[in-house]
């Protein structure tokens, strides 16, 4: 292999791709959107707060607890709310909820239905009316309602060997849902270097792994990249003119 190039394995399906590198959400959410972390060097844990002190990030080590968690505070006509996701939940996955969060363009009155990305890729009710699951039977979907609590497990067949949940509360917006479950449902591979070795299963009726050698520099520039995306995002939007000042008006004469 060169030595400008790099081996990366591409996953699919995302689901079972392990985690992967925590920077790809850290990085961005301070970087680009201007979360402030705090510094605590006895607490081996990532704090990230919004730049208008109402949502938190929280990261904590652990193979089998809540590892991630997105607390927000309540806001106008807005109930607090969170979200968590398990330390094998991938990076790509967790990021597409909190690009949604960060979005200074988002609908936040978009009530759109996160069960249609699922069904839109096939997926199928199961065992009683608000449950999808995968083509794959590897990840299932509950849902009181849609603005209601959700509940995703993706565990082995047979859903003895859990590997990661995520878990949203009733309040949850809608948009974030939807962004979450599109990811879920995207088909696209994943690129991981640590080597098949540290996936969750290597079962190879589950996953598909693709090794190509990849230019050191692709790797390199992946995350500055997305940071300069998501910052160009922020910049565009706050630079979007608002609407036209409103003339006074009056009964008055000018000289």
């Amino acid at each position: 292999m060169p030595a400008d190039t790099v081996n990366v394995d591409f996953i699919h399906p995302q689901h079972l791709a392990g985690g992967g590198d925590p920077a790809w959400i850290t990085v961005p959410l301070h970087g680009a959107c201007g979360w402030s972390h705090g510094h605590d060097p006895l607490a081996p844990r990532v704090l990230l707060s919004s730049p208008d002190q109402q949502a938190l990030l929280r990261l904590q080590p652990g193979l089998d607890v809540w590892c991630w968690t997105v607390q927000h505070a309540p806001a106008s006509k807005q109930p607090a709310w969170f979200a968590s996701f398990g330390a094998r939940t991938p990076v790509e996955i967790i990021a597409a909820f909190t690009d949604a969060l960060t979005d200074p363009a988002a609908d936040r009155a978009d009530n759109a239905d996160p069960r249609e990305p699922l069904l839109n890729a096939g997926w199928s009710a199961a065992y009683r009316n608000g449950r999808l699951t995968s083509p794959d039977g590897t990840v299932r979907v509950e849902a009181d309602e849609p603005t209601g609590p959700w509940w995703v497990d993706i565990a082995l067949r047979n859903f003895r060997t859990l590997l990661w949940q995520a878990h949203f509360s009733e309040h949850t917006p809608a948009h974030l849902i939807t962004a979450f479950t599109a990811a879920l449902a995207d088909p696209r591979p994943v690129p991981r270097t640590a080597g098949p070795s540290n996936l969750p299963t290597r079962d190879a009726n589950l996953i598909t792994v693709s090794r190509q050698e990849v230019p050191a520099t692709q790797i390199a520039s992946a995350l500055p990249d997305r940071v300069r995306a998501l910052t160009a995002r922020r910049a565009a939007t706050l630079s979007e003119p608002g609407p036209p000042a409103r003339r006074a008006s009056g009964t008055g004469r000018t000289r």
